[in-house]
């Protein structure tokens, strides 16, 4: 499948394609084009739009596309990528909808990623993975604990 979102990457649309990638469709590509291009390039392309605004694997009220992703793919019984998700929530957006603790942390990491000097969105997503595949081990090691809402609450 064929994936396309709005260039300059960041929390949603790092977070996205880790998921995407790992549960969703394991050869999937990405492309990442100025916002106002996606649209026209989805259908050139035929790829799934996400994380732009009126679709439906984007942001919908309070709730972040990772979220979005979750419920569209029937991820949601799988408790840590719940978490994961709240956690994902809280960095890319004001965090009322969960309050998550762990949020602003992860808002803080992909902004130093932002400024490592990676040569594009595709580099950057590759180098960021990691953090993602930490903090799912994290949310499964919670949920392991009894502790679904992560270490912090």
């Amino acid at each position: 499948m064929k994936w396309i979102t709005r260039e300059r990457v960041k929390v949603d649309r790092v977070a996205c394609p880790w998921l995407i990638r790992k549960f969703v469709d394991a050869k999937a590509e990405f492309f990442f084009v100025p916002a106002s291009q996606v649209p026209e390039e989805a259908r050139r392309l035929n790829a799934t739009p996400f994380d732009v605004k009126d679709v439906e694997l984007g942001h919908h009220g309070k709730e972040c596309s990772f979220e979005a992703i979750l419920k569209k793919y029937d991820l949601t019984g799988d408790p840590a990528l719940v978490l994961l998700g709240k956690i994902v929530n809280g960095a890319d957006t004001d965090n009322t909808l969960w309050n998550q603790p762990e949020g602003p942390g992860l808002e803080a990491v992909a902004e130093g990623f932002r400024h490592l000097g990676f040569k594009d969105d595709y580099e950057l997503n590759a180098a960021e993975w990691i953090v993602y595949e930490a903090l799912y081990a994290y949310c499964q090691e919670m949920v392991r604990q009894g502790k679904s809402e992560g270490m912090f609450r």
